[in-house]
């Protein structure tokens, strides 16, 4: 006897600590239960046979509710329940989850001559991303091997490396940690945090898509951003320029940053687990 559910996301796992309550027709409560780590929810009581209403409610999705009906066994099977984020917009289930360099990329572009652009990556880089349960009680924790960088010119990237610029043998890294994000559209957010470059800490913030989740080919499962933001570089004291005519500076003074980004969930409860309980 008693209130049995299964909570989940639309794609599948599970929403641990969802809560679900019965009412019966007159809107009173008659049982009470918290889903576990595989959204399973039991909760032992004595019922009355009849129709039961399910309210479903979790941080950081939207409320759902069900109708039950109780036989003379005594249980509420509500079956699976589905909630959906608030926004309307799936995001990967919260966790930890590890930056892939071999399928992820931090590009730059800076204007040259003032007609045409400069293209560069770092090749060497690591981070990784917590997703909380309320997205924006998430953290984004990122670091760059600054003498990685790669513009397709040996000369040119030494000289990027020299104290002109990054002065990589001085700062060798160049890292990244979050201090809030906010939701700026149905699939976007703002992402703001600390970016320590050349020496020099600066606010810059991340403009932020989310661009779905997904099992890949080796049993994990990926979640894919696209990030960009703008920086300037006196803002982080490297002020090298070169004027190769009146008013046309050789390196343009704003660099744009381009992030593809994409993280591996660390192992922990999925719709596998659901299916094994």
């Amino acid at each position: 006897m008693g209130l049995h559910a299964q909570v989940r996301t639309s794609d599948g796992w599970a929403v641990r600590h969802a809560v679900v309550t019965l009412t019966d027709r007159t809107g009173a409560q008659v049982a009470r239960g918290e889903a576990d780590d595989h959204g399973t929810v039991a909760a032992e009581v004595t019922l009355a046979p009849g129709p039961y209403t399910v309210i479903v409610t979790a941080v950081g999705h939207a409320p759902a509710a069900a109708t039950a009906f109780v036989t003379s066994s005594g249980v509420a099977d509500a079956g699976t329940v589905v909630l959906e984020r608030q926004g309307g917009v799936e995001l990967p289930p919260p966790g930890v989850w590890d930056l892939d360099p071999a399928h992820s990329s931090v590009a730059t572009v800076v204007q040259h001559l003032g007609i045409s652009s400069v293209r560069g990556r770092f090749t060497e880089f690591g981070g990784r991303v917590e997703i909380a349960a309320v997205p924006e009680h998430s953290r984004v924790d990122a670091v760059i091997d600054a003498a990685s960088i790669d513009t397709g010119n040996s000369m040119r990237d030494k000289h990027l490396r020299s104290p002109d610029f990054l002065d990589a043998e001085r700062f060798p890294e160049i890292t990244y940690h979050s201090t809030g994000v906010s939701r700026s559209g149905p699939d976007r957010w703002t992402v703001r945090g600390e970016l320590s470059l050349h020496g020099v800490v600066r606010k810059v913030p991340l403009d932020l898509a989310y661009l779905g989740t997904g099992p890949d080919p080796w049993g994990d499962v990926r979640a894919a951003f696209r990030a960009t933001t703008e920086l300037r570089r006196d803002d982080f004291a490297m002020n090298y320029n070169q004027v190769v005519q009146a008013g046309i500076s050789a390196i343009g003074a704003t660099l744009r940053v381009e992030l593809d980004i994409q993280v591996v969930r660390e192992a922990g409860p999925g719709p596998a687990d659901a299916v094994a309980s």
